[in-house]
């Protein structure tokens, strides 16, 4: 089947249809209210039904196997090719459902059956799938039969050419619809063929829009980003920043404004981590400079900036980075140098973004890009004791943090929220936890992957301990987070996320919010 490049934000579309590999059948699934629907086109499903049906069809039983209306079976009895593949992928529930052309009949006047499938479909559900089929036998048509269950939990996606994703190999059994009807020749749960699958997203910009009008009351403007339409190559992308790269924060007092130090912790978007890491996307996310994997998501050291509570306003900056790497680098996703801007009640997440193009492969490097707009509780930046804290402050995705998830979410979407603690008098005490994480105090890490030292990232089974900045990000054998512990407001705590959640996550993969239920256009006639 042929299979296809595709892109970043459509890796979940595409990972999640190929790996049901099933056409468009109703899909319910946990979905984000509002989240876009991303248009599939020039779908193919490859699947054998069951060879050792087609051996018998064709053996003892006489008869003869005849694929039809755009359907092709491959030569000396193989499995069979439906194309036409349309559909549909929630960005928010990560599902997909695609339908796809072409019908397979088997007869035998010796043995007395015959037997069309046809309006083959497929949907997926997490890491569950579903193939239907209109079903007709002894002259009677069942529209939308439910004939196989997938299996989508260690599929692994792959790319081709012009766009396409591909997912080879995704185990199917017989339901008991199925067994009906094949007139109980075979029993509920008894393995089919496996199921190969490609798609393509119908459209994509693969450009990252520019950043919106900024607040009439903006904070201070985080400098100029760079050109969206400039894109550079991954040769010519500046290297990332790294602690000891930045000046020396001067002592400060709580007089200067001046942020001695401090951490931010945030996860991004927990679904978006979930698709990432599960089995459709099949990837990891690094941390470097720094930053290090937490139970929250991630925490970003080394505070420093500015503050005034006269005038409620912060503007605070922090080390390190977290790469999102998944579909064997066709999704490739960076932040770094995080920064959190307050004026009032109204706050911006900046971030230096790096984001590969699902088109063209290139990757396109943005400074400052607003990411997230956060709404910040009235009285939240008056210090005590010297320490200012926002704690878990809602956040919503801007326009053009959009693009740097090629649309997959729409503007106005919850992100994770955002969590920081900065100290701005040089003798205050930050929670157990944030010296640590700023500071370089000791922590530990256990689960796939650990690591020791200053910055250090590692991946692999095991655990460890030490001083210093550790980060431990679960490679993509299994994909899972762990970290340092320790007490305090943003202590970190081991976490693990599950790879069973598909692309959703979004798999995938994938990175969820509220339910939705996306029903598939059903073929109502025939």
């Amino acid at each position: 089947m042929p299979a296809t490049r595709r892109s970043l934000a459509f890796v979940a579309a595409l990972a999640t249809t190929a790996a049901l590999g099933m056409p468009s059948v109703a899909l319910a699934a946990g979905g984000e209210s509002g989240a876009a629907r991303i248009d599939l086109k020039h779908g193919t499903l490859d699947w054998g039904v069951k060879e050792s049906f087609r051996k018998y069809v064709s053996g003892i039983a006489f008869g003869t196997i005849t694929a039809a209306d755009g359907a092709e079976q491959a030569p000396e009895n193989g499995p069979f090719t439906f194309t036409g593949g349309t559909g549909s992928y929630d960005t928010g529930s990560h599902a997909v459902a695609a339908t796809f052309q072409g019908s397979v009949r088997f007869t035998s006047r010796f043995h007395g059956f015959d037997i069309k499938l046809a309006d083959l479909k497929v949907s997926t559900h997490g890491t569950d799938g579903t193939i239907t089929a209109d079903i007709t036998a002894s002259g009677k048509t069942q529209d939308d039969v439910a004939l196989a269950s997938l299996n989508l939990g260690g599929v692994q996606p792959g790319s081709g050419a012009d766009g396409a994703m591909t997912f080879a190999g995704i185990p199917a059994k017989l339901t008991a619809e199925g067994a009906k009807a094949f007139n109980g020749m075979y029993r509920e749960g008894q393995e089919l063929d496996p199921v190969s699958l490609s798609v393509t997203p119908a459209t994509s910009t693969g450009k990252p829009a520019p950043a919106p009008a900024p607040d009439p009351h903006p904070a201070p403007a985080p400098g100029p980003a760079t050109n969206p339409d400039h894109e550079r190559t991954p040769d010519q992308i500046p290297p990332a920043r790294h602690p000891a790269e930045r000046p020396a924060t001067k002592a400060a007092t709580a007089a200067t404004g001046e942020i001695v130090d401090g951490a931010l912790d945030w996860g991004v978007k927990k679904s978006f981590r979930d698709y990432v890491t599960g089995p459709i996307g099949g990837g990891k996310a690094e941390t470097d400079g720094g930053a290090a994997a937490s139970g929250a998501g991630y925490r970003f050291p080394k505070g420093h900036g500015t503050h005034d509570a006269t005038k409620a306003t912060l503007d605070a900056g922090f080390n390190g980075s977290v790469r999102f790497l998944a579909h064997s680098g066709a999704l490739d996703l960076k932040f770094g140098n995080l920064k959190v801007k307050v004026q009032g009640s109204k706050g911006t997440l900046t971030a230096d973004v790096s984001a590969k193009s699902r088109t063209s492969g290139k990757v396109t490097t943005t400074d400052a890009m607003p990411v997230a707009d956060l709404k910040v509780p009235s009285g939240a930046l008056n210090p005590a004791k010297g320490v200012v804290t926002l704690d878990k402050v809602p956040a919503t995705l801007t326009a053009a943090g959009a693009t740097a998830f090629d649309n997959m979410y729409k503007p106005g979407q919850a992100l994770d929220p955002v969590t920081l603690v900065v100290s701005v008098d040089k003798n205050a005490q930050l929670p157990s936890g944030e010296n640590d994480s700023a500071n370089g105090g000791s922590g530990s890490g256990s689960g796939s992957g650990s690591g020791t030292g200053s910055g250090a990232t590692a991946s692999g089974s095991g655990s460890g301990s030490g001083a210093g900045e550790a980060s431990a990000v679960g490679g993509s054998g299994s994909p899972s987070f762990s970290s340092g512990t320790g007490g305090g407001a943003l202590a970190a705590t081991g976490s693990s996320v599950p790879s069973g959640t598909l692309l959703g996550t979004a798999t995938a993969l994938v990175l969820a919010g509220g339910a939705t239920v996306y029903a598939a256009r059903r073929r109502t006639t025939r």
